[in-house]
């Protein structure tokens, strides 16, 4: 009889450690650069609201927004290394480690927005996001995340090629960026973000270039400038990925469900963007600030050059590109 108890007492204690185990919450941490609000982090917010959802609470994502866990860098190497589980990232880090993911920062490689999502949701996004989940990058590729287009943003009208000849414009310490506007004519000036504002009002610089968002949250109409000119000379979109350490030990269900909710994501992130970028807009033109169509052309044929030089190596790819409709 007591041989008896303690087989059942064994039996009882093994389903009672299999239910808590099955009942073991995972909490994944989520970093972004940006504030909560931004589509970016909204979005991933939201997403961990459904995974929260659809597995009684069993996972779930804490997202720390506003560059708390460090900058991009940073970011990116605490999620190779597992320390965060799931970031969004400029293409700029990413580019470092696995070069294919620079023909993104090509000056007009893409012709315009809906063009973009038919690259990143076809055959090129694809193979490219395979590329990353594949390299000793250490990550696994969830989505693409938009990021607008960059224009101009000056103290005097752009229209047309020669307006923007000698025009001293703030940009990131990048080659292709910056071999990109002197092919354009301008004068460009290596300056770090937190220095435009004030360079614009002394006149260390004409110009800056940037998203309509970007525009807005600086304030830099204050310092002067009243055009936003639609070159959108770069448009380049951001990853979003999952740390491999960590997926290793996620089941295939799991991984599939974290997958799914990933690409809805994905989805509501440029619904998300389109919206902000319209009530940046809207902000901006009452304030006085015109936006000026350009006739890109000029400008596309100016920067052949830089694509041709960056993109040797990814020739094939960059025909690809070309080549969606």
């Amino acid at each position: 009889m007591k041989k008896i108890n303690v087989i059942s007492g064994i039996i009882s204690l093994s389903l009672f450690m299999a239910s808590s185990m099955s009942m073991a919450k995972t909490v994944f941490i989520a970093s972004d650069v940006h504030p909560a609000d931004y589509p970016t982090t909204a979005a991933v917010i939201h997403m961990g609201e459904k995974l929260s959802t659809e597995t009684d609470g069993r996972l779930s994502i804490k997202m720390f927004p506003n560059g708390q866990m460090g900058d991009e860098g940073a970011s990116l190497e605490k999620t190779r290394a597992g320390a965060i589980d799931i970031l969004r990232v400029s293409m700029a880090p990413v580019g470092g480690i696995l070069p294919e993911v620079s023909v993104f920062n090509m000056p007009f490689v893409f012709r315009d927005t809906d063009h973009l999502h038919h690259v990143l949701d076809g055959d090129v996004g694809t193979q490219l996001g395979q590329k990353i989940t594949a390299s000793n990058l250490g990550l696994v590729f969830l989505g693409w995340m938009d990021a607008g287009s960059r224009s101009l943003i000056t103290k005097k009208p752009v229209k047309t090629l020669a307006d923007l000849k000698g025009v001293k414009i703030r940009l990131q310490n990048n080659p292709i960026g910056l071999d990109s506007f002197k092919a354009m004519g301008a004068n460009p000036v290596v300056l770090a973000v937190g220095d435009v504002f004030a360079s614009l009002q002394t006149g260390v610089i004409d110009a800056a270039e940037n998203n309509e968002p970007t525009f807005d949250t600086e304030n830099y109409v204050v310092s002067g400038t009243k055009y936003f000119d639609r070159t959108e000379h770069f448009m380049i979109p951001e990853v979003f990925v999952f740390s491999k350490k960590k997926w290793a030990k996620l089941s295939p269900d799991d991984q599939a469900l974290i997958v799914k909710l990933a690409k809805e994501a994905q989805a509501e992130e440029r619904v998300l963007w389109a919206q902000y970028v319209d009530k940046s807009t809207k902000k901006l033109q009452g304030q006085g600030v015109q936006f000026i169509e350009v006739d890109k052309q000029p400008f596309i044929d100016a920067t052949a050059p830089v694509r041709e030089k960056y993109s040797q190596q990814f020739s094939s790819l960059m025909q690809e590109i070309q080549n969606t409709k």
